[in-house]
């Protein structure tokens, strides 16, 4: 089967993180898959290169000339199926695709929260019931804000978990002895409520003076998060790792994942730390509470609320055997639910199964998990 993966680009986030597994995973079953990225190729996509994955950069460019462009590399390309993930791949790649006769998929990589945008909510609305075959959300609570969408056609939308490859054996990231290590990797940005996790961080240090804390990304709040860990007087005992595309050595140091956004779909980095055991403390907001009701595999704590956070980090390092418990749960639930080969085969299914396409007639509503 030929595949391509439509994208923005390929710089380091979720999305771009799960496109490159899953294209890895599409090549290694014998498909022929490009990743086409309309923005800048990114460090990912350059990874990709290397790995020998054919990946193409459209550019940027006005609308008008970017629908062209599409239409026409697929009509060269004759692709069986299109997979754009998000709202602008979807507006930009999908008519073209279908055009050039290829299936296509959608897959929304947020939470699509109301209150909606109605203008750019019924935007993609209006192309997915002309143009998608199916419209992909990551957890239950994407799905069903997209049911609620403006103009959304509900028969098309179905549940397929994000998945995560399994993080590799290798040496773990050297720490302090006896330290207790907590890690956050993701953007470092507004959304993920990075000062609240700080400023917790501070309160549980003045009763576990062994706590650590690693953040590990990059983005426009860093410079903010940095001084604010000085003023808080804890910048000796935080790690600013910034961008890593090696992650594997640094969740197989740390002792908990931790999260503190006040709103998530379904980040790839919670299932990598479930995928080695890892007990998580996160914020019940999104895919991530989804998560943790489903494997039990941590504690969840409001978002906003440092104190909570900080009572949850205190009860994490001082319960031995909370930690183990919530260790073997995280490591069963990804076994069950957030492999990479258990999206893999979802998708599949997406690629291969009769669509509910509004020149189709309707079938009822369907998860594929």
């Amino acid at each position: 089967m030929k595949i391509v993966h439509a994208v923005y680009s390929m710089e380091i986030g979720g999305a771009e993180m799960l496109v490159a597994q899953l294209g890895r995973l599409q090549r290694a079953a014998g498909h022929d898959v490009t990743v086409c990225a309309y923005s800048t190729l990114g460090p990912l996509g350059e990874v990709l290169r290397n790995e020998g994955l054919h990946v193409h950069v459209l550019g940027e460019a006005p609308v008008w000339k970017t629908l062209l462009r599409y239409w026409q590399l697929f009509r060269q390309m004759r692709p069986d199926v299109v997979h754009c993930h998000n709202p602008a791949p979807t507006l930009q790649a999908a008519p073209g695709a279908r055009l050039a006769g290829a299936r296509v998929i959608s897959t929304r990589h947020s939470l699509v929260s109301p209150p909606y945008d109605r203008n750019a909510e019924s935007k993609y609305s209006l192309i997915a019931r002309a143009f998608v075959h199916h419209v992909a959300g990551i957890c239950e609570i994407t799905c069903n804000n997209l049911r609620g969408a403006p103009l959304a056609r509900p028969q098309q939308i179905v549940r397929v978990y994000n998945g995560a490859a399994l993080l590799e054996q290798v040496p773990s990231e050297t720490k302090e002895p006896g330290t207790f290590v907590l890690l956050f990797v993701g953007r470092v940005a507004e959304i993920k409520d990075l000062p609240t996790m700080l400023k917790a961080f501070a309160q549980a240090g003045k009763r576990v003076p062994h706590l650590r804390l690693w953040i590990v990304g990059d983005g426009p709040a860093r410079a903010e998060l940095q001084a604010l860990a000085e003023r808080l007087g804890t910048l000796d005992r935080v790690r600013f790792f910034g961008q890593q595309l090696d992650t594997a050595r640094l969740f197989r140091a740390a002792d908990c994942f931790v999260m503190s956004s006040v709103s998530e779909g379904l980040p790839m980095s919670l299932l990598q730390s479930m995928s080695i055991g890892l007990p998580a403390l996160v914020t019940a907001v999104g895919g991530m509470q989804e998560v943790l009701q489903l494997s039990e595999g941590g504690l969840m704590t409001p978002a906003g609320d440092e104190a909570a956070m900080a009572a949850a980090m205190v009860r994490m390092a001082s319960d031995f055997d909370l930690r183990h418990t919530c260790a073997e749960r995280a490591r069963a639930a990804y076994q069950a639910n957030f492999t990479l080969d258990a999206m893999h085969a979802a998708y599949l299914r997406l690629y291969l199964e009769p669509a509910a396409h509004s020149q189709e007639r309707p079938g009822p509503p369907h998860s594929a998990a």
